[in-house]
């Protein structure tokens, strides 16, 4: 069913990420610049993240000796250091996620490039090393991004969603690790309601929303791929919910043969399998359009 499947390391039958974006209340003042500040209750919940929910999750993680992805926008890194020392000493990787969750197809090159590298800087001074992995805030890459981290020495991307693996996105001036995401592992639709941003869901009780996870994952398991969550510590760090996804860790490791792994790593075994001639992923080629696509009558 997967046409192109990766040898994961030890024969493991398909590769496991839980990520975090810790996005605290970044977004809100780029939703609402004038007013963010005295959206009180929301940011109550969104600082919930950092104070309550990264220590709880770290604790899991530590519990079950796994080592994950962090996606901190630079901005959160200054404003909620605590929590992302909490995240560096435990040994868990820190990606990129813009500078303040700023949407980088709303963006002109040169002011992406800024945004970028002052991020950039931000991780490389507080890690003490550059960010080796970029997701787009809102999954919002532009025609310019894949060429923006190439010069910058990204080593992947995860952002889009085009494969069930690891595939190449490939442009003019090199190429990237994409490791694929999508919408069904995302935490925001099945948990968040927050009419200040124009976001009115039904919350899902999380016995529901894990479904939908722990079905993907049997899937990707039988099928040999590549199963990524997108968590927010404020969404899924809740008591139930995060109940629910140490259930789900649990139910991973005693199906067995998976390989938990941090985005880098997986990143970094894709090419070391390319190189070897293991693994021949799917190519795609970036920009998709040159321009607005237009119909003649």
């Amino acid at each position: 069913m997967i046409a192109k499947k990766p040898a994961w390391p030890n024969g493991a039958k398909c590769a496991v990420a839980f990520t975090l974006d810790m996005d605290v209340d970044s977004f809100l003042h780029i939703e609402q610049p004038k007013t963010a500040h005295e959206l009180l209750c929301t940011i109550s919940n969104c600082r919930y993240g950092p104070d309550v929910a990264v220590p709880r999750i770290l604790e899991t993680y530590r519990k079950y000796n796994l080592k994950q992805t962090f996606f901190v926008p630079a901005w959160c890194i200054e404003q909620y250091p605590y929590a992302v020392e909490a995240m560096v000493k435990d040994g868990h990787e820190i990606g990129h996620h813009g500078y303040i969750h700023e949407a980088q197809n709303e963006c002109s090159r040169e002011d992406e490039a800024y945004w970028l590298k002052r991020g950039i800087d931000v991780i490389e001074s507080f890690c003490g090393e550059k960010p080796r992995g970029f997701r787009a805030p809102l999954y919002h890459s532009s025609n310019n991004t894949a060429d923006l981290l190439i010069a910058e020495g990204f080593t992947y991307d995860s952002s889009m969603g085009q494969d069930d693996v690891p595939y190449l996105l490939k442009s003019d001036t090199g190429d990237l690790i994409e490791l694929p995401i999508h919408w069904g592992l995302d935490d925001w639709p099945p948990y968040v309601h927050m009419p200040e941003i124009d976001y009115k869901m039904p919350v899902k009780p999380p016995s529901e929303a894990i479904k939908t996870y722990r079905e993907e994952f049997d899937a990707m398991w039988e099928h040999g791929g590549l199963w990524i969550a997108v968590c927010h510590p404020f969404v899924s760090g809740r008591v139930a919910r995060w109940m629910e996804v140490e259930k789900l860790i649990q139910y991973m490791i005693d199906k067995g043969d998976v390989w938990f792994a941090r985005l880098d790593e997986i990143a970094a075994h894709t090419r070391r399998d390319m190189a070897e001639g293991i693994f021949d992923p799917r190519v795609v080629e970036l920009p998709y359009y040159d321009g607005p696509v237009t119909i003649q009558r």
